[in-house]
């Protein structure tokens, strides 16, 4: 296989292994986990330690509280210390951000813990900072999407901090946790099933899971061409990283009424008094744009798009903005897209219109306003109307490599958004066959049926050749779950499968925690943080003996895997020897080859 693979920071690896450091982490973290074992009566050589993954699903503030209070419950049965990967997707991550500020917090859970539920419990941040945290995000670097918006606004409201921390820093700071994966997908991979759409990011390395492209984190969102960074761009901070990985809140409509009345309040609150800054202490210059004018103009093309969202009727906004335009323009603004009688009946071709209609409009107000806060509010207007997510500088943009998809090659940039719209569970960010898991342990905090990421997993994995369980779900059981079930397989890792609310923690009342706990909601009060918490945990101390059992058999079934994967190796090179020299049976000198290996 191709590599462009150098020590020189900002290059490009391509190639099927772990980053050298996540590897010799790895090292280092099974021996503890080796000591770990013992303490809980399983005696294995360090052949035998398992490779334990731990996966954290979406669900919003949900999976966050959720995820903290079963790593709260593992730590205390000590089954935490045994765990090599902690990998989330969307809400999920919030957790681990929060967990990942506080170097060795496995080590010191009960504090860690006291004070994320203290933070959540506790004041928002600040209209005032949270500005200031979008005005530094706008400015500082290149590309400007919605996720940056979602980060500053929305993500702040929920996690009530701004964490401007970065994970490549926290390859320093962990040695005794375990290693964290943090999963988004490739948008436009998803959208034409043309390339790998899983994308992790650890503190070594970001890039493409199955594939095997990557970069080290730090270069994330820089400038490459050829493999050779020619850019710098800051490096994302944890922030931004939990509102890339957590931005899947609702439905696509959902999602946009949401969006553009957040606009609608930045713009009320960031314009009213604009002309004070601007022009204090000075005289006012006569052909400086009228600020109120252009004010109502942004307000009436928001409300306009609410209006076609809503199937109401949006032509006495277009009057209005019409109006206000040529007051502007002193009455020489044309503007391309006429008006026209909507069928809302058709929302896709109405959508399409006020895509045409909002990109117009900005660019005739782009011409006088290029100046805070109306740049980012007409940036913020055409990111919504393009859903333009996640948008970053392609990292293998330009590269000639057989071993990468065209796809991937082709692009400048690409679309990263939250993989919960994909599969709401991180489990191929783990399934790389070079992190050899033998035990996953999935927490499901989603909020329809319980085990349709576990089933999807094995539906991907099927199709893709990737070693996973059967699955099969009994009658009845997506309707009233338990709190514990295990898939295994022949060659491949055991699943166990953990949903949040069952007939175990839940009783009857299944249907009612889920409706008091949904993804797209307020911020929850300290007394639902207490109660989610706790109804998580129980799903690990009710089970906390079938997981001992079920590592103890992971220990066991490792010499029987490594067998069978040296097997298969070995059959791999003797097909590719075959394929060189054209042999017609692989298997010939399989007695030769055994020895030689």
């Amino acid at each position: 296989m191709g590599a462009v693979e150098s020590r020189e920071s900002g290059s490009v690896r391509i190639r099927h292994s772990l980053n050298k450091k996540e590897e010799e982490f790895a090292v280092k973290r099974r021996q503890n986990i080796q000591q770990s074992l013992k303490k809980l009566k399983i005696q294995c050589s360090k052949n035998k330690v398992p490779n334990i993954a731990l996966l954290g699903s979406g669900g919003g503030e949900r999976a966050m509280v959720g995820l903290l209070g079963s790593l709260d419950q593992l730590q205390k049965t000590g089954l935490l210390d045994c765990v090599l990967y902690l990998s989330g997707i969307s809400g999920s991550t919030w957790c681990m951000a929060s967990l990942y500020q506080e170097p060795d917090w496995s080590t010191k859970l009960e504090t860690v813990k006291d004070k994320i539920v203290q933070r959540l419990s506790g004041p928002a941040v600040s209209w005032g900072d949270a500005l200031a945290k979008l005005k530094k995000y706008y400015y500082e670097k290149d590309l400007f999407s919605l996720t940056d918006v979602w980060a500053a606004m929305l993500v702040t409201t929920i996690v009530k901090e701004i964490d401007e921390h970065t994970l490549s820093k926290q390859k320093y700071w962990h040695k005794k946790d375990p290693i964290p994966i943090y999963t988004v997908i490739d948008k436009q991979s998803k959208q034409y099933n043309d390339a790998d759409p899983w994308f992790e990011f650890t503190p070594y390395e970001a890039g493409y899971s199955l594939t095997g492209a990557f970069v080290e984190t730090s270069s994330f969102g820089s400038k490459f061409k050829n493999g050779r960074k020619i850019k710098n761009q800051p490096e994302i901070d944890m922030l931004y990283l939990q509102a890339l990985c957590g931005s899947a809140l609702a439905d696509m409509d959902e999602n946009l009424k949401f969006i553009w009345k957040l606009v609608k309040g930045l713009i009320s609150h960031l314009i009213p008094g604009i002309e004070t800054v601007l022009f204090e202490g000075m005289e006012k210059d006569p052909h400086a744009p009228p600020v109120h004018e252009c004010q109502q103009v942004l307000m009436d093309l928001v409300e306009m798009n609410l209006s076609v969202l809503n199937g109401i009727d949006p032509s006495d906004l277009d009057e209005s903005i019409r109006a206000n335009l040529n007051k502007i323009s002193g009455g020489n603004v044309q503007l391309t897209f006429q008006m026209e009688k909507l069928n809302f009946a058709d929302k896709e071709a109405a959508k399409l219109f006020m895509k045409k209609y909002t990109l117009d409009i900005c660019t005739c107000l782009g011409v006088w306003l290029d100046f805070w806060p109306f740049d980012v509010c007409l940036s913020i207007c055409r990111c919504v109307v393009c859903w333009t997510w996640g948008r970053k500088y392609n990292f293998l943009h330009n590269m000639n490599d057989k071993a990468v998809p065209d796809a991937l090659l082709r692009s400048e940039t690409r679309d990263y958004i939250d993989a919960g719209v994909f599969l709401n569970s991180p489990y191929f960010s783990v399934l790389r066959e070079e992190r050899d898991i033998d035990l996953i342990i999935s927490l499901d905090f989603s909020d329809s049926d319980p085990f349709e990421t576990v089933k999807k997993a094995a539906e991907s994995c099927r199709k893709k050749g990737i070693p996973f369980p059967e699955v099969y779900i009994p009658n009845g059981h997506s309707e009233k779950p338990k709190d514990f079930y295990v898939f295994k397989g022949q060659n491949t890792p055991t699943v166990i499968h953990i949903p949040l609310f069952n007939v175990v923690n839940c009783g009857g009342k299944i249907e009612a925690w889920r409706k008091e706990f949904t993804t797209f909601q307020g911020p929850y009060s300290a007394k639902m943080i207490s109660k989610l918490m706790e109804v998580a945990g129980k799903n690990i101390t009710n089970n906390s003996v079938k997981l001992l059992e079920q590592i103890r058999a992971a220990s066991g079934q490792k010499d029987s895997d490594a067998n069978m994967k040296k097997f298969n190796n070995r059959v791999k090179l003797l097909e590719k020897i075959r394929a060189a020299i054209g042999q017609k049976d692989p298997y010939a000198n399989m007695k030769k080859f055994n020895k030689d290996l």
